[in-house]
Order: structure tokens, then sequence, then C-alpha cells
């Protein structure tokens, strides 16, 4: 495996037709997949998390083979990537996620759920807490649930930048909707291997959109 930061070339950020075809955030995640795309059927193999370095995007990717920059627009900084992970170990993570829940046979992001329940009377008066702490709480606790199944327990989380995406992949088609917001804490590992698989394969829905790379470091 191979653990990537890529970032646009200051030559890059002066060609106006560059920007010219990231004119939607739709282009903008097409660009990071055609640095893994060797074949038009190649199948994602990959998980990232797009960032910005002052307005200029800056791209985290785990991926099975090395990214390709075909058009030299980017400055790709490649490791290999085979983290030491045993049981107990505490690290510090963080991560984008896509957190959704499931109501009324259909996918409803935890943040808009939990506005739900407050609009219907479901969170007493009493118990109501500043949006802020709802998101947390309703995030973290989303975490919580899917944690042990991908190898480790949550021992401290908050949640931030919650934002909702709406894009399409050409102008009439149906848009792509989907919210994300950033997970940050401290995690104890329960089971190495699973912890290490969802570390490459990543974690949560919309994957290929930026979604569920995991970043860690030891504290």
């Amino acid at each position: 495996m191979f653990i990537s930061r890529i970032m646009l070339k200051k030559v890059s950020c002066r060609n106006d037709g560059f920007w010219q075809m990231f004119d939607n955030e739709y282009a903008l995640h097409q660009a990071v997949w055609d640095l893994f795309a060797d074949r038009p059927d190649r199948e994602r193999d990959f998980i990232y998390r797009m960032d910005a370095t002052g307005k200029l995007p800056v791209i985290y990717a785990v991926s099975r083979r090395r990214p390709v920059n075909a058009g030299g627009s980017w400055d790709v900084e490649i490791k290999e990537y085979d983290p030491q992970i045993t049981a107990d170990m505490r690290l510090g993570f963080s991560v984008r996620v896509n957190p959704t829940v499931k109501r009324d046979g259909k996918r409803h992001d935890v943040v808009m759920d939990a506005k739900h329940k407050i609009r219907s009377g479901a969170v007493s008066d009493e118990n109501k807490k500043a949006l802020a702490e709802i998101v947390t709480k309703a995030c973290v606790d989303w975490l919580k649930e899917r944690s042990a199944k991908n190898g480790f327990d949550v021992l401290a989380a908050r949640a931030d930048g919650y934002r909702q995406s709406r894009f399409g992949k050409k102008k009439g088609g149906v848009p792509i909707r989907y919210s994300t917001v950033d997970l940050t804490g401290v995690l104890q590992v329960r089971d190495g291997q699973s912890f290490k698989n969802m570390l490459f394969e990543g974690f949560g829905p919309e994957k290929g959109f930026g979604c569920g790379l995991m970043l860690v470091r030891k504290i």
C-alpha cells in the first residue's frame, strides 16, 4: 500500500485554463480519480481526503497503486504505507465521514435526523441542547456504533465542519447530494488486523467523494 500527499504545483495555480477545468466540485473529485485511473474501466482501489492550504487543494490518499501525475499539474509525495498496529495501542485520529441513518425506508444524515427529532418533539424541551452539542453527540454515537467491527474503541471524539454538498456530473442530470463532518479524537485499537484493514479500505459511505480515510498518529 501507498500513502500520498498531492498538492498543486505553483505553475498550475497561475494557469487560468487549469482552473477553468474545475468549474464545479465534481470536476475536482474527478481530477483525483484521474491520478489513479490507468484505464477507463478501473474500479476504485484507493481512498482519499481533500483539504486545503489557503485556497489550494491538498489531497491525502491511501492506495494499492502509485498515483500517476500524467498531466504534470501536481506535486506528489509518495511513501510505502504499512503501519504497525497492535491491540491496546492508543492513537489520535482524524476522519471525514458521511454519517447516515435509516428512517422511513430512506437514508438521512445524522444531523438532519437530529433536527427532525427536535421538530417532531422526540426530544423533550428540558433535554434540548445547543445544535453544536446535538451534532457532536449524533456523529460520535454514529462513530461508536461502527467502531467495534472496524477494530477499535472510541475514547474521546468531537465533530466539526458539518457541510452539505450538492453538484451534478453534467448539466440537467440528477444532482449528487451528501453531507460530511470531520471527526477527531483518541481511539484504542481492539483488533489490530481489522483496524489495519479499515485504514486501507476506509470507514463509512461515500468513499468515492473523499470520505472514509482515517489519518492516525501515536500519542
